[in-house]
C-alpha cells in the first residue's frame, strides 16, 4: 500500500505536496534542470518531468491540488455507528464464530445503512480509519470484565498506598517447561520448511516460579526459583513450603516489607500459607480478579523466555533445558527495562503519593 490511509492523502499532506510543485514551478521558470530540482526537493526525477510538462500545459495554476478524487461514502457519524455495531461482535448479527471479516462487514453496512460497497472498497474504508487485520487475543469466557476494571484501580491503588509505607508491591506467577522447545520464525529456502529436531520421549518438565518486584526510586528486580517435576517426594508442582521460601528469601534480598499479587490458585489459599502471612508484618497478600492473567507482569516474562532463550532449542538434558532457562532469566534480572517493560504492558501503575 503506496499511502497509510488506504490509496488517498491527507489535507496535510496535499498541502505539503502542493508546497513542493509551486516551489518546482518557480524553478521550471529559472531554467534550472529536472535532476537538480529533485535532488533539492528530496522527491523522483520523473515526478519533476511530470510537474514540469503539466506546468508546461498549464502553468502554475496547474500544480495547483484538486483536493480529494472523491469522498467517502461513509460519513465519519457514520462510521462511528459502523464502529458501534462491530463492537458488538458478528454473533450479535447472526454469525456463530467471532471472526469479522471483509464480506460480513460488507453486509452489516448493507443492512445498517443500504449501501452497496465492494469486498476492496470495505477494506480501503476501514485501513482510512485506522482498522487493521490483527491475530485476536484469547480470554476466558467465565472472565468477568468489570471485576477486571475494578481490579485495576484497586492494584494501582495498593501499589500506590504499598509505595508510602515503604513496601515493594510484587507479583507472582508460575510456569512449567518442558524438552519440547516453543517454535519460532527463522529463515529457510523457500518452499522447505525447516525442521526443529527435539527429544521425543522426554516427559521431564521444569516449574519456575518467579516474582518481579517494584518500587518506586528503586531498581525493578526478577526473583525466580526453579523446580524439578522429578524429584523424590513425587509432588510436580509448587507447595506451600515452596512458597513460603521463596517469600523469606525475596523479604531478604529486597531489606523491606511486601505487598505479594498473585492468582487464586488453591495452594495460594492453603490454611498454612495464610497463617503464615498473618503471622509476619512484612507481608501483606492480594488476590488478582479471576480469569485475569493479563494483569500479572509475570506473564510477560514468561512470554520473553519463550520467544527468545526457548525458542527452537533443541534440548539434549533436563539440566540443559534448565541452563537455558537460568541464562534467560539472568539476563532478564540485569534488564530492569524490560521488567518495567512487563508492568506497563499490563495497564498498572505504581505511583508514591
Amino acid at each position: 500500500m503506496r499511502y497509510p490511509q488506504g490509496g488517498g492523502l491527507t489535507a496535510e499532506r496535499q498541502q505539503f505536496r502542493q508546497e513542493l510543485r509551486l516551489k518546482a514551478a518557480e524553478r521550471f521558470a529559472q531554467g534550472e534542470a529536472s535532476s537538480l530540482i529533485a535532488k533539492d526537493l528530496r522527491v523522483s526525477v520523473r515526478s519533476v518531468q511530470r510537474w514540469r510538462q503539466m506546468w508546461d500545459e498549464g502553468g502554475p495554476r496547474a500544480l495547483r491540488s484538486q483536493g480529494p478524487a472523491s469522498l467517502p461514502r461513509l460519513s465519519e457519524k457514520q462510521f462511528a455507528q459502523l464502529e458501534a455495531e462491530l463492537a458488538k461482535g458478528p454473533a450479535a448479527h447472526g454469525w456463530e464464530d467471532q471472526r469479522w471479516t471483509l464480506a460480513r462487514i460488507k453486509t452489516v453496512i448493507g443492512r445498517r445503512f443500504h449501501l452497496a460497497y465492494t469486498i476492496q472498497g470495505v477494506r480501503k474504508l476501514l485501513v482510512r480509519n485506522g482498522w487493521s487485520c490483527q491475530v485476536p487475543a484469547r480470554r476466558a469466557m467465565e472472565r468477568d470484565d468489570d471485576a477486571v476494571r475494578v481490579g485495576q484501580g484497586g492494584v494501582a491503588l495498593r501499589g500506590r498506598l504499598a509505595a508510602v509505607s515503604g513496601a515493594w508491591l510484587v507479583f507472582e506467577d508460575e510456569a512449567g517447561f518442558s524438552m519440547t522447545p516453543p517454535q519460532a520464525r527463522t529463515w529457510s529456502q523457500r518452499g522447505r520448511t525447516p525442521v526443529v529436531r527435539v527429544r521425543g520421549r522426554s516427559r521431564r518438565r521444569v516449574s519456575i516460579a518467579a516474582l518481579t518486584c517494584y518500587k518506586p526510586g528503586q531498581r525493578s528486580r526478577l526473583i525466580y526459583r526453579p523446580r524439578d517435576d522429578g524429584r523424590r517426594d513425587g509432588r510436580k508442582s509448587f507447595s506451600w513450603r515452596d512458597y513460603r521460601d521463596l517469600l523469606i528469601a525475596a523479604h531478604q534480598q529486597l531489606g523491606g516489607p511486601i505487598g505479594l499479587v498473585w492468582d487464586n490458585l488453591n495452594v495460594h489459599k492453603a490454611a498454612d500459607l495464610r497463617k503464615f502471612a498473618q503471622d509476619r508484618d512484612w507481608l501483606t497478600i492480594y488476590y488478582l480478579p479471576p480469569y485475569a492473567p493479563d494483569l500479572n507482569p509475570v506473564e510477560g516474562i514468561w512470554s520473553l523466555l519463550r520467544r527468545g532463550w526457548l525458542s527452537n532449542v533443541a534440548f539434549s538434558t533436563p539440566e540443559h533445558l534448565v541452563q537455558r532457562i537460568r541464562r534467560g532469566l539472568r539476563h532478564i534480572q540485569y534488564r530492569s527495562d524490560l521488567i518495567d517493560g512487563c508492568l506497563a504492558e499490563t495497564g498498572l501503575t505504581i505511583r508514591p503519593i
